[in-house]
């Protein structure tokens, strides 16, 4: 067993050891509060007097995902065992199929099924691996479909209507819905068009919401982990969305954000032009596409 789960680890590094020499000069860090250019041993060294890491990513952003697991593997090294994994990309409610696998007790064809995972889950599942050979914890996050597809139907006040054991799932109610410069990005992102009767925007903070619930609840009952929180940049650019949720929910936490998206002025980044969006702002070149 010892030999197999060895074989796995190296399996597993070949492709970053191979590649990680190229994949650096595709990304480039900057430290807002510094005001330079850093490395992603920076960030971790950062992390000694913070709580969550949040990576906010763009979901197709192939370097960005490389990053992802870099970060993840380079916490779990600097903090032994002292490391945990929460996600956008799966739901609470599937929380025990991901212990099942993290366990080794189901198949890893079950866990994609019936742990629903999203169609490019190749590009998660390094960090998922990792932590299953390492026995960290990973925690789904996000509120299940058919709850968000209520909410856009017909609004928050609906989950008042769930039975009790499924409200365990969400965050607690009532959810509030931001106002002020979340809500002016959502409609400029909608492109200023009306949403009509659907409540697209009330979905969006109740997916951060249960989001920061997920992360507040585990951070409470583990107070000693380094939380790597894993989402679209979205939900935590300019530290609106699911991380002013989580600051409310655990106000004495110290949360770190990422930003890290393909950059058209990548050769020369207008830093100035990105700073607002977090505490570190990765960008990544644009002419790279899935070759990682």
């Amino acid at each position: 067993m010892i030999k197999r789960k060895l074989f796995i680890f190296i399996c597993l590094l070949i492709p970053i050891l191979g590649s990680a020499q190229d994949i650096s000069k595709h990304y480039k860090v900057y430290d807002v509060k510094k005001q330079k250019t850093i490395s992603l041993d920076d960030i971790i060294t950062d992390l000694s007097t913070a709580n969550v890491l949040f990576f906010g990513e763009e979901h197709n952003d192939s370097i960005g995902h490389y990053l992802e697991v870099t970060l993840f593997k380079k916490m779990a090294a600097a903090y032994p065992g002292k490391t945990a994994l929460t996600m956008e990309m799966f739901h609470t409610d599937i929380q025990p199929v991901i212990n099942e696998y993290l366990s080794g007790i189901i198949s890893e064809k079950n866990f994609i099924k019936e742990g629903r995972a999203w169609n490019n889950y190749k590009d998660y599942r390094p960090m998922i691996e990792f932590a299953k050979l390492n026995q960290l914890d990973v925690i789904g996050g996000n509120g299940a479909a058919r709850y968000s597809n209520v909410v856009t139907k017909s609004g928050l006040e609906t989950l008042n209507q769930l039975p009790a054991n499924s409200k365990q799932f969400i965050a607690p109610l009532p959810i509030d819905t931001a106002t002020g410069r979340y809500y002016d990005k959502f409609i400029e992102t909608l492109g200023g068009h009306s949403m009509g009767p659907m409540k697209i925007y009330q979905t969006q903070n109740f997916w951060d919401a249960t989001m920061a619930w997920s992360i507040a609840k585990y951070a409470k009952n583990n107070k000693d982990k380094k939380i790597f929180q894993v989402n679209g940049r979205f939900h935590s650019d300019e530290k609106l969305g699911t991380l002013a949720k989580l600051a409310k929910y655990a106000p004495k936490l110290k949360i770190l954000n990422i930003s890290a998206f393909s950059a058209d002025d990548f050769n020369d980044p207008d830093w100035k032009k990105y700073a607002v969006l977090g505490d570190y702002i990765i960008v990544t070149d644009p002419t790279v596409k899935r070759t990682f």
